[in-house]
């Protein structure tokens, strides 16, 4: 008597996965295929690493990927002043994107970008983890990436970038790369030279009102970024995640632009701020900070005429403490001649 599954056979059913092919596999986005990235093992592991090479001067909005001009003033600003005599290579600009805002123990950055000047070009990495295990090679990657540096750049870096990848070297057991590097945070800087005009000063926003620059549409809020990331650990599709990496890449590149305008605009004041008289008394009181009374004298002057000329109304308190700083500094100019 034939057995089942002769019958079945002799009705064409395949018995057994023998003669089977193998299943199609679905095309995963994994974010090896969205982005131009590659694997990068050191001693740590693996991670991935994605990286782009501006040339030398590439322009940004107005500005342009560079330095050139005098960072002395910058440096006494920032309390570095050997950064002045420092070359382009020495700098690196740096942003990190994280699993929270809050910074803390259990918070990662799963992608750091970081930009230095390699001879004539900008050199732009960002290196990525796709889980917290590959933390050990991202951060051992991060460090040799830094090792031709002397300074950092930052904006909002020494209240949560830098401190939060000190936290997670301290993790790993091993000594931050930053110890002993000079730090400028340009929003500090920021504050200082826009808060009586702007009444933002995040990145993007100086990104538009300073340096004329605007980003495309494949930009994302970065209140977004940690529950992008969380949803591509749950979801393995990173096609989102390609927003974050032009987030994260716009700021690095953004950040050496910025350094070198506010260089020239410390370094020219008169000649750099444009005619605007509200930019002026703001440099005006940096200067008299850094005790450079002459200089602030001499903006104190240019900014309240030019001020008092513009269509746009100063406010009475700016205007007030402008002119009692500026006689006070006539008042003692005076009795140094009298004596």
């Amino acid at each position: 008597m034939p057995s089942i599954s002769d019958k079945l056979k002799s009705l064409g059913v395949q018995i057994g996965a023998q003669n089977l092919s193998a299943p199609i596999q679905p095309d995963l986005n994994t974010i090896e295929k969205i982005l131009n990235g590659h694997t990068l093992e050191n001693h740590q592991g693996k991670t991935l690493i994605v990286e782009e090479r501006y040339p030398w001067g590439s322009a940004h909005g107005l500005g342009a990927i560079k330095i050139d001009e005098p960072l002395d003033v910058l440096g006494r600003w920032a309390g570095a002043s050997h950064i002045c005599s420092l070359p382009p290579q020495s700098f690196a600009f740096i942003d990190t994107e994280t699993t929270g805002l809050s910074g803390g123990s259990g918070t990662y950055a799963f992608l750091i970008g970081v930009g230095r000047f390699e001879a004539n070009e900008f050199h732009l990495a960002q290196f990525f983890m796709h889980d917290p295990s590959e933390e050990p090679a991202q951060l051992a990657a991060l460090e040799e990436f830094l090792s031709p540096c002397q300074a950092i750049v930052s904006y909002n870096g020494k209240a949560f970038d830098i401190p939060l990848l000190a936290t997670r070297y301290a993790f790993q057991g091993w000594q931050s790369p930053f110890k002993e590097m000079a730090h400028i945070d340009l929003l500090h800087l920021a504050r200082r030279l826009w808060r009586n005009r702007l009444p933002s000063r995040n990145l993007g926003n100086i990104e538009v009102q300073i340096l004329d620059a605007s980003r495309s549409e494949d930009d994302v809020p970065g209140w977004m970024i940690p529950e992008l990331f969380f949803n591509y650990l749950r979801d393995g599709d990173a096609r989102p995640l390609k927003n974050v990496f032009y987030h994260n890449a716009i700021d690095v590149v953004s950040l050496a632009v910025l350094m070198n305008h506010m260089a020239a605009l410390l370094s020219k004041p008169i000649e750099k701020s444009q005619g605007n008289g509200v930019d002026l008394l703001a440099l005006a009181r940096l200067f008299e900070d850094l005790n450079d009374i002459d200089v602030a004298t001499q903006l104190y002057l240019h900014g309240l005429e030019l001020a008092t000329r513009s269509e746009n109304d100063l406010p009475t308190d700016i205007l007030v403490d402008a002119i009692q700083r500026l006689a006070q500094k006539i008042g003692r100019a005076s009795c140094r001649e009298r004596v």
